[in-house]
């Protein structure tokens, strides 16, 4: 009884049982009387009918009915007035000799009263007297229709609860499977989409989890095309040290010196490559807590930065004043740094970058324009890819930038959108959405 499935069945089936049972005898022992009334074909329907023939005035008929009843179901019936008088004569001796001599105690026969009103408000009583072996007897015959009823009603609650616990165990036994292949990395979308319409508790789990296994199977993706990536790119620079190593080994000790520069370049340009791939990696962690960025002052800041390097440049803001957007503060820093620096690369002196912040109840727009060549047509789409350079590109990079920038407004919710401009150059627009 481990299975989840088999425990509910019997739990609710046991307890249907259970109070069956219970409630079919606590009916039979508090309302035996009633019953036996209600049930029984000569008691069901005598007293009305005996009232009926008397205060009509068919006395004999009325004794007649008393007869029949003592003839044929050994019922003995005393019928009592108002005054305590007896109006029936159905009744022996012997058992007025019996009652007297031991009280309601160790008698051959039960002994019921009913109480019952006639047409003109008089009170009649009626006593039956019926043996022990007719009432048994009676009992065996009709009790099959209680069982029966009882066993009809035990079916339809086993099967309800039989339906019942196939719909709380078949979702969980889908969810079982989905964490199976979550856990294999083989975790499908489509697994879970028939349950996550459902709604209820077990709908709301599934989707839930779908969203769950979407991300991290797309984690584990992004993370074996980056492993890849990364080991495809850095053959290169690697192969380039290693050559450098080998003519510096064979070099004369004034030759080596000549090498030393290249030696460095090819570090330098290692040492990158790795911190761009480590800073694209850190968008898998977890991040801390959201915070207040003043999108004015990280935008100035932005600028100083780009200016130190390139001061021949000119880069314009427009409409940061008293913009305010609860963020990642180093990851939006990332991302507009990356944006602003590929513009300086491509921009040329005598024209300005633009940036345009537009603010609205539920986004924030942040826009970056350079006056560049732009991009053709035939290669925007691929623009964020990782390790992705335009071919014929002559300014150097590793083509992680852009893709570093998309993850990072990604991360935020946000939509990273790279075009052309229509009047000419390239333009890069942030859209992040505004959450309470």
């Amino acid at each position: 009884m481990r299975s989840l499935f088999w425990r509910i069945l019997g739990a609710f089936w046991l307890a249907l049982i259970v109070t069956g049972a219970l409630t079919y005898l606590l009916v039979r022992m508090f309302n035996q009387d009633d019953w036996i009334l209600n049930h029984h074909p000569s008691l069901n329907s005598f007293a009305s009918t005996w009232l009926q023939l008397h205060e009509s005035g068919q006395l004999q008929q009325a004794q007649r009915l008393l007869q029949q009843q003592k003839h044929h179901y050994r019922i003995e019936t005393q019928i009592l007035d108002e005054n305590g008088l007896s109006l029936g004569r159905d009744i022996s001796p012997r058992s007025a000799a019996l009652e007297a001599k031991r009280g309601m105690h160790r008698l051959p026969w039960r002994r019921i009263t009913q109480e019952v009103t006639g047409k003109q408000g008089a009170i009649y009583l009626f006593v039956y007297r019926i043996p022990h072996s007719e009432l048994g007897a009676w009992q065996r015959s009709d009790g099959l229709r209680p069982i029966s009823a009882l066993v009809i009603a035990l079916s339809v609650l086993t099967l309800m609860s039989l339906l019942l616990t196939i719909s709380i165990t078949r979702p969980l036994n889908r969810l079982r499977d989905a964490v199976h292949d979550l856990g294999r990395t083989s975790y499908q979308d489509h697994q879970l989409a028939k349950l996550a319409t459902r709604r209820d508790e077990l709908g709301t789990l599934a989707l839930d989890f779908n969203q769950m296994g979407q991300r991290l199977q797309g984690l584990i993706s992004s993370q074996r095309q980056l492993l890849r990536d990364v080991s495809h790119e850095l053959r290169s620079p690697l192969a380039r040290l290693q050559i450098a190593l080998a003519l510096a080994e064979r070099a004369e000790p004034e030759e080596q010196k000549a090498l030393w520069p290249r030696l460095q370049l090819e570090c330098q340009r290692l040492d990158g490559l790795i911190n761009e791939i480590l800073a694209l990696a850190r968008f898998d962690q977890q991040q801390t807590a959201k915070q207040s960025v003043d999108i004015s002052q990280l935008l100035n800041k932005l600028r100083e930065d780009a200016l130190l390097l390139q001061p021949d440049q000119a880069i314009t803001i427009n409409g940061a004043q008293h913009c305010r957007y609860n963020g990642w503060p180093d990851s939006l820093q990332r991302a507009l740094d990356n944006l602003l620096r590929n513009a300086l690369r491509f921009n040329p002196i005598d024209q300005s970058i633009e940036i345009d912040v537009h603010q609205q109840t539920q986004s924030l727009t942040i826009s970056i324009r350079d006056h560049g060549p732009g991009v053709s047509e035939q290669w925007l789409g691929r623009l964020g890819e990782t390790f992705f350079r335009v071919p014929g590109q002559a300014q150097p990079g590793y083509g992680l930038g852009l893709a570093i920038a998309k993850r990072a407004v990604q991360q935020h919710g946000g939509q990273l959108h790279l075009s052309n401009h229509p009047q000419g150059g390239f333009i890069a627009t942030v859209q992040l959405p505004i959450t309470d």
